[in-house]
């Protein structure tokens, strides 16, 4: 067996695996799980800067600087998500009368 086959394989089960425990999750908990999600595309964004930074290679430079836009772009995104799902649970303070006390 090819070593292609081989991660293939691995990639299409990894798919069906995140497909199961991602459905399995219920709604109260999709906010925690994407803050989780961000702090490992801040890792992920770190380790392309990294591996970009060390290559000599330019097609390696090139692919790892779309990696680096990409990542960025998607955690960026993530924590902007995240930031208005948390704004749908603040409570509005009821607005206060001043018109009513001038009067007294």
């Amino acid at each position: 067996m090819s070593e292609g086959v081989v991660w293939l394989t691995i990639f299409i089960l990894s798919v069906f695996v995140g497909i199961e425990v991602i459905s399995k999750v219920s709604s109260t908990l999709h906010t925690p799980l994407m803050s989780g999600a961000n702090a490992i595309h801040g890792v992920i964004l770190l380790g392309a800067i990294l591996v970009t930074g060390s290559t000599d290679n330019n097609i390696a430079l090139v692919v790892g600087l779309v990696a680096i836009v990409l990542a960025a772009v998607n955690m960026v995104g993530g924590f902007v998500v995240t930031d208005r799902m948390l704004q749908m649970f603040v409570r509005k303070k009821p607005a206060t009368s001043d018109a009513g006390k001038a009067d007294a």
